[in-house]
């Protein structure tokens, strides 16, 4: 079979999963479009104010929408953020202090949250992170099957542990990325154990995904990516957090400052696309996990380990992809790079990038520059040499580009 019979082939066999991927995105844009008519969204809330932001009727009305579509006492969405790990360095630093201790449950965080907590990075970077600050650090190892170790996480938790760091996706890691249902269960136990610790949830990659969000079963505070899905392709830098009134409120002294809190901060004429951006997302989402799925089709039917499998369900956009050798993930993530939009012509190299230990390949022809919900794909120069291919803004392109890495392996 030519590669275009192989697409269709696999599209045939894979409508079922469609199909669910169909309900939810129907489920979740209904859900956004009821919080913005609650919240009576209106074209003056598209306009800004300058200078230090006070009296922003649009911010106030944005953060009641994101808080509303997450089911949650708070949230702040700026723009300040500079990136998904900025986001959840704020939530992190604001609500842990000299003494406190924090747990990651599910094995080690992605790599440039290591520079954040202080396992990892230069003696600067480690004196600036949570360690040089006099926080306690443990992280509970994953079990031989690569899942969350339950039972060594009932037994480490006691009312000495302040924080849970809960990565929904799975990161540079090899982990199956973690279930509502896991999460959920993660946060039970927690509960069980200290009633008063912080359950923080990394949503990075996550948002509508799934018909819940981790704050909708029992997380306390989560945060994300405005260049992700909850910006819905269109949203030009940012980040969000929500959950409970008094931990949001605590990191947003850390992105301003203690006394200013979430109350200041212009956005320089950014409402509007952040508003339609979360009104996109849902079906923005649907799009790229339609494209994961039709990827994990092909690449096991090829020959490739690829994870999640197709039948499996989703809790992100991530599609990784295991070729055990380095000039295999280089090839495809230059052909990635080869059928984006933007830079096309452009042949990425592995090379060290702030953050991270090894070198890393970044196939990202987007429009938005780090936008990982637009298509690309990236992994670390290190066994077992695995791409993580991820986003989409529609299908289309993604079954074009598995079309033409089918002609070229």
């Amino acid at each position: 079979m030519n590669s275009t019979e192989i697409i269709k082939k696999a599209e045939q066999e894979i409508k079922e999963q469609f199909e669910i991927t169909d309900e939810i995105r129907d489920y979740n844009q209904e859900k956004v479009l009821n919080a913005f008519i609650e919240n009576r969204v209106a074209p003056e809330h598209f306009y800004t104010v300058s200078g230090y932001g006070h009296d922003d009727l649009g911010r106030e009305v944005l953060d009641k929408v994101f808080a509303d579509v997450f089911k949650t006492e708070k949230a702040l969405v700026r723009i300040h953020f500079a990136s998904g790990t900025h986001t959840l360095a704020c939530a992190l630093f604001g609500n842990l202090k000299y003494g406190d201790k924090l747990i990651s449950v599910a094995g080690e965080p992605y790599d440039t949250m290591q520079e954040v907590i202080g396992t990892m990075g230069d003696e600067e970077t480690r004196r600036a992170s949570l360690i040089g600050n006099g926080i306690q650090y443990e992280e509970i190892p994953l079990t031989a099957e690569q899942t969350v170790d339950y039972k060594e996480l009932e037994n480490r938790i006691d009312k000495t542990t302040t924080m849970v760091l809960i990565q929904r996706s799975k990161g540079y890691s090899t982990r199956k990325s973690l279930l509502i249902e896991d999460i959920e269960k993660i946060c039970k136990i927690v509960k069980s154990k200290n009633p008063d610790c912080i359950c923080f949830v990394d949503n990075c990659y996550g948002e509508f995904v799934d018909k819940k969000e981790p704050t909708e079963v029992g997380a306390d505070i989560m945060a994300g990516s405005l260049i992700k899905n909850a910006g819905g392709g269109i949203v030009e830098a940012g980040g969000y957090i929500a959950g409970k009134e008094l931990y949001v409120e605590r990191a947003a002294t850390r992105l301003t400052a203690p006394g200013i809190g979430s109350e200041g901060g212009a956005m320089f004429n950014q409402h509007r696309l952040i508003f339609q951006g979360l009104f996109m997302a849902p079906s923005i989402v649907s799009e790229a996990v339609k494209g994961a799925i039709l990827a994990s089709k092909i690449f096991d039917e090829i020959g490739y380990n690829s994870s999640p499998k197709y039948w499996e369900k989703r809790t992100d956009i991530i599609q990784n992809i295991t070729f055990g050798s380095p000039e295999p993930l280089e090839q495809f993530c230059r052909t990635i790079q080869s059928l984006s939009p933007v830079n096309g012509y452009v042949t990425p190299i592995p090379e060290y990038i702030p953050g991270y230990e090894d070198k890393v390949i970044m196939a990202g022809g987007t429009f938005i520059e780090g936008s990982t919900i637009e298509l690309s794909a990236d992994g670390p120069m290190r066994a077992p040499y695995v791409a993580y291919m991820q986003g989409g803004l529609n299908y289309a392109h993604v079954k074009i580009a598995l079309k033409k890495i089918l002609e070229k392996l």
